[in-house]
């Protein structure tokens, strides 16, 4: 099944299928979608994202975006998908906690894979019912009705991602600097490459936010922002033809020799070993 509100005019998409990898090309654009993938299977479910490999566990969502490169051919059973755009969805007037900017999308470094609470699958199944009967009513107020449907699964996913994903002493301030410093090291890993860069445009200072860092998880910030580069240099180096002298100053290297060393560092491979590994694994 699958099912699309497409408005031409401003290129605004939403679509909902129950086999994502079979009918991911078939949507009016695919150009800078974010997807809602959830397995309702009763069977895990891999598929790739990047370099890695994904397990999906029966209930389980996970929200994946337009910077990252994504295969579900290993993944055997159909996965269900919420595919929108920008142009659909974030608005300005969204609250930025539940915005395409929010802790489920561009908020965190890490996949964000939520669980379904047994208590709560009806509550998913019901909405994903109205879902279907929404696309089928094709009238003047469809696109807001729908809408207004996908604010409240993001509403419902983000609360669980609060209780599951984030660490219950930080409070919604501290949770919403977390949030900001992921949203600004997506948009500047390329020219920023220091914490206080980055404490500067949140008015922290470092030490505030390596001690907020300290309480939420194992990475540092300065960890974050060097692994964002490595992962942006691994896929131009899996995706693209470009050579690694391009990759070096694309990613703001003005020197290919400190680019490879940097590279080593976070991989353990040189750039042209890992590009060797990654035609040998193709």
């Amino acid at each position: 099944m699958k099912l699309e509100f497409y408005n031409p005019k401003l290129g605004s998409i939403l679509g909902l299928t129950d086999d994502i990898a079979a009918e991911w090309e078939h949507f009016s654009t695919t150009a800078g979608t974010i997807k809602i993938v959830w397995n309702r299977n009763t069977e895990s479910v891999k598929f790739s994202v990047d370099d890695y490999t994904v397990t999906l566990l029966p209930n389980q969502l996970v929200t994946l975006t337009y910077l990252q490169r994504i295969s579900f051919g290993q993944a055997g059973l159909p996965l269900t998908a919420f595919t929108f755009n920008r142009e659909f969805y974030c608005i300005s007037d969204h609250d930025e906690e539940i915005s395409c900017n929010g802790i489920l999308f561009f908020g965190t470094q890490d996949l964000p894979i939520i669980s379904i609470p047994e208590d709560q699958e009806r509550k998913f199944h019901s909405l994903y019912d109205v879902f279907v009967d929404e696309f089928t009513t094709p009238d003047k107020i469809q696109g807001d009705m729908l809408q207004m449907l996908l604010k409240r699964l993001i509403i419902i996913c983000t609360r669980l991602a609060k209780e599951q994903l984030i660490v219950k002493k930080l409070d919604n301030e501290q949770i919403d600097i977390i949030r900001k410093f992921n949203v600004l090291v997506d948009t500047h890993f390329k020219t920023k490459r220091k914490v206080s860069d980055y404490a500067d445009l949140l008015f922290k200072s470092p030490k505030t936010l390596s001690n907020l860092f300290a309480i939420y998880n194992q990475k540092s910030p300065q960890q974050i922002i060097l692994e964002r580069l490595a992962l942006e240099a691994k896929r131009l180096i899996n995706f693209t033809e470009k050579q690694n002298q391009e990759i070096a100053y694309e990613l703001g290297f003005n020197d290919p020799a400190h680019f490879s060393r940097f590279f080593k560092k976070m991989t353990d491979h040189s750039p042209s070993e890992y590009r060797e590994m990654a035609t040998f694994s193709d």
